[in-house]
């Protein structure tokens, strides 16, 4: 099995700014059980005895993307087999930016800059509006040049937008992070998002994450999982589809085995392979 996207940080190595931001609650919650390092050994202890060969770690909030990179660096892989990092792609020193990346590790795969985390916090911080932004369509455009894949997180209401400005740049591998967040989880709200899902999902480079679904839901059961699970898996079919813990974040909800074993069950026992490994590998070049 390959962990298509988790965190690890090392508040000593690294700058997190929100790690360090003691009592202020988080769109996914409250932050401080997961406030203190998580390092290889933390996450390892976390899905002892299950077959995880490698994982992909996905930028985290750091101060600095390309610290983060170069403190990563000095893990030793599988864990991570694959790195995902932080940079702003409508800067005008991009090329710069993207090649300290890549010089920092081989495991550099592709970038993720969040677009929407969640209503709340979108309002303070404007980051919807890269999807109008002409230096964030360059920026894309670049990657796809460069052979670097985007993560992409937002919220359900902006799938639309996102796949507008991704059909322009065709040839960027794309995988969208946490099922496209559903947070509206009404009838109507899973409705909307669904259309959404299935609009970014026209794009043949586009593939889907069963991430963070903790976030949207910390109660959840099997039975509210399943309609998410099943319009993902239904949108992009198993070969566009992988799995990641999202941990230690989804870790304030539910322990990795039983996270796993849930996804699991509700996953067609003949797409397990793909949906579990053989996506990732391929999309990360594992």
């Amino acid at each position: 099995m390959i962990d298509a996207h988790h965190h690890l940080w090392d508040l000593e190595a690294v700058d997190y700014p929100w790690l360090m931001a003691r009592g202020v609650q988080r769109f996914f919650g409250d932050p401080t059980p997961i406030q203190r390092p998580y390092q290889p050994a933390d996450f390892q202890a976390d899905w002892e005895g299950l077959p995880v060969i490698a994982s992909v770690h996905v930028q985290v909030g750091a101060a600095d993307g390309l610290a983060e990179t170069r403190w990563l660096e000095r893990l030793q892989p599988p864990v991570p087999a694959a790195i995902v990092a932080e940079t702003d792609l409508t800067a005008p020193d991009l090329a710069d930016r993207l090649d300290a990346l890549c010089a920092a590790s081989l495991r550099l795969r592709g970038i993720r800059q969040i677009v929407g985390r969640h209503p709340s916090e979108d309002a303070r911080t404007g980051s919807p509006a890269l999807l109008d932004d002409p230096r964030f369509l360059a920026g894309l455009r670049i990657l796809a040049r460069r052979g670097l894949s985007f993560d992409l997180q937002l919220t359900a209401p902006l799938l639309p937008r996102a796949a507008a400005l991704f059909a322009q740049v065709p040839g960027l591998q794309l995988a969208l992070c946490h099922a496209g967040s559903p947070w509206d989880q009404s009838p109507a709200g899973l409705e909307d998002w669904r259309a959404g899902l299935n609009q970014l999902a026209a794009l043949p480079t586009a593939h889907v994450k069963l991430s963070g679904l903790g976030m949207f839901n910390p109660a959840w059961t099997p039975a509210t999982l399943a309609p998410v699970v099943d319009a993902a898996l239904a949108a992009f079919g198993p070969e566009r589809t992988m799995w990641g813990s999202n941990f230690p974040v989804d870790r304030l909800y539910r322990g990795y085995r039983p996270l796993l074993e849930t996804i699991a069950a509700l996953v067609p026992s003949a797409t397990h392979h793909a949906v579990f490994a053989g996506t990732a590998r391929r999309f990360y070049r594992l």
